[in-house]
């Protein structure tokens, strides 16, 4: 079989960069009939550990401090963006002027605006896009969309949508860039709810009008040593700085088939610890999902006379599921998910065609993001404007 070969350059070794290192290496283990073969060729990091990583852990070729040491260079077809949000316009754009594919992680911009001029210019150049919006790869969502799709559960009334997570929960947790609305863009916002909304987006539709309600719980936080994380803690004598962007956000939603919505996400939350989780609802069934158990769904169907949801488990049947592990009910994880994106996206820019989710579906999510924010300022229901800049 002919493959294509395509050298990557990886901008940022923090965990995201990791994970999709590891899934650069183990695409040709789990996917003998692919058509692409990863090339680890270069990683762009400030920190020497984490260049040294990549070069005696991962299997770079190269490690640069500065990323724009890598955009012109000749041996490099894609640049994965996994650095901090608010370089991601800057870099994303460069890349695509170079003639580079671009896969940023989300969110593509740490601001709407910022992510509209992203898809502008990688449209602009004709490169393949692609953004992290993992959670779409899970065997069982996929399997979900199908089942939508052939009206298994009829017409689609209601959709709730929630991404609750505890990584923000301590009020000692270190006021990385995270919390930083100059470094970061806005908070859950535009961290976590896209998640959820993109989830929405492919299994319901798009979204028309929106409410939305945002709250900061912790207000202040440890100013963090160099190369702390959100996942660091500081000490209650430390010196503090201002938390500028938001924990929580909640919505109700109207989509455009006339289903209606409602999302909720926060960082500060006590009990969930990635509960990433939606529940659809049509008239001839229903069904639901949450990351924290991703290889279950539970699912009614009208037409079955038990009249009761059945926990459906993961297996090889489902899509990419058995690239893993064969049989039913052996799990698969995170990285798996994040092995399944990179190996679609990096497949797609093989044979030249549209990766879902590109940067088209990043700006159908800041569509929504901004008529959101709106809303928390007028207090009124606000229609969803496509932002994308033709």
């Amino acid at each position: 079989m002919s493959r294509t070969p395509l050298r990557i350059a990886v901008v940022g070794l923090g965990w995201m960069g990791q994970a999709h290192s590891r899934s650069y290496r183990r695409i040709p283990m789990l996917w003998p009939d692919r058509t692409v073969d990863p090339v680890l060729a270069v990683c762009a990091d400030t920190l020497a550990d984490r260049r040294d990583m990549a070069l005696h852990s991962f299997g770079f070729e190269d490690a640069v401090a500065d990323w724009q040491d890598i955009i012109g260079r000749d041996d490099v077809d894609v640049i994965v963006c996994t650095a901090p949000n608010m370089l991601h316009e800057e870099i994303c754009v460069a890349a695509a002027e170079a003639g580079k594919h671009v896969f940023c992680e989300k969110p593509v911009g740490g601001k709407p605006e910022q992510t509209v001029r992203a898809e502008k210019a990688c449209r602009d150049a004709g490169v393949v896009t692609g953004v992290g919006y993992n959670y779409r790869f899970a065997p069982l969502v996929q399997y979900l969309k199908q089942l939508i799709a052939d009206g298994d559960l009829g017409e689609i009334t209601n959709y709730r949508g929630r991404f609750f997570s505890m990584y923000g929960s301590d009020p000692l947790g270190f006021l990385s860039w995270r919390y930083d609305v100059e470094q970061s863009g806005y908070g859950v916002s535009t961290d976590i709810l896209s998640h959820s909304i993109d989830l929405a987006h492919m299994l319901v539709g798009p979204i028309t009008r929106v409410m939305g309600l945002q709250k900061t719980f912790i207000a202040e936080r440890p100013i963090p040593q160099p190369g702390g994380t959100h996942y660091d803690r500081g000490a209650p004598e430390d010196p503090k700085g201002p938390v500028t962007n938001e924990d929580y956000f909640g919505a109700f939603c109207e989509f455009e088939n006339g289903a209606i919505g409602t999302f909720e996400t926060s960082r500060s939350i006590i009990g969930p610890e990635s509960q990433n989780a939606f529940d659809v609802y049509g008239t001839k069934g229903a069904a639901n999902w949450n990351l924290e158990t991703m290889n279950e769904m539970g699912l009614f169907l009208v037409s079955d006379q038990a009249r009761g949801y059945t926990t459906v488990r993961g297996g090889d049947r489902y899509p990419n599921h058995g690239a893993f592990v064969p049989g039913d009910a052996n799990s698969i994880g995170f990285e798996d998910l994040v092995a399944i994106e990179d190996y679609e996206y990096l497949t797609a820019v093989a044979a030249g065609t549209k990766h879902s989710a590109s940067f088209a579906e990043a700006v159908d999510y800041v569509s929504v993001q901004a008529a959101l924010l709106r809303s928390t300022e007028t207090g009124q229901w606000e229609d969803v404007v496509d932002l994308r800049d033709d």
